[in-house]
């Protein structure tokens, strides 16, 4: 009897090799707008929302200060980056095990033309960066009246 080994994997892990072989056809752009080389070693985790009036990005970023953060919007892509450094611990300790991610995150998000690039405001608390991307007013959905 032949013995067939399975190997379990996880989404995270799915995830993460589908960003991998998206990131060999398209690599990211740095701040400054130049393609990167540099490549993420970890991604946040994001919700994205929609209300009537703006699209609403949120991204979980725990230890990080809003200095370490980067958000730049330039043709219809809205890019967050930053760098989260790894402790090191005392020189009477040493790590057991590591489990959050650290080192340079990079997520891009392409938008629709419909937004208010000049109102994008963001906001930082309690480990949770918030981008507000308004829509234009030509997008907001309006009643009309039947004549």
């Amino acid at each position: 009897m032949t013995g067939i080994t399975r190997r379990t994997r996880n989404l995270g892990d799915l995830q993460r090799e589908i960003d991998r072989l998206f990131g060999r056809f398209s690599p990211s752009r740095d701040q400054d707008g130049d393609r990167s080389s540099r490549q993420s070693v970890w991604a946040p985790r994001m919700d994205l929302l929609e209300t009537e009036g703006a699209y609403r990005i949120r991204l979980d970023v725990p230890g990080m200060s809003k200095d370490d953060l980067t958000i730049n919007y330039q043709d219809n892509e809205l890019t967050v980056s930053g760098e989260r450094t790894n402790d090191r611990p005392g020189d009477d300790a040493e790590f057991v095990r590591v489990e959050r991610p650290f080192g340079h995150f990079h997520r891009a998000f392409t938008l629709p033309q419909t937004v208010d690039a000049a109102g994008i405001e963001a906001t930082y608390e309690n480990g949770v960066l918030t981008i507000s991307v308004p829509k234009t007013e030509d997008v907001k959905p309006r009643q009309i009246e039947i004549q």
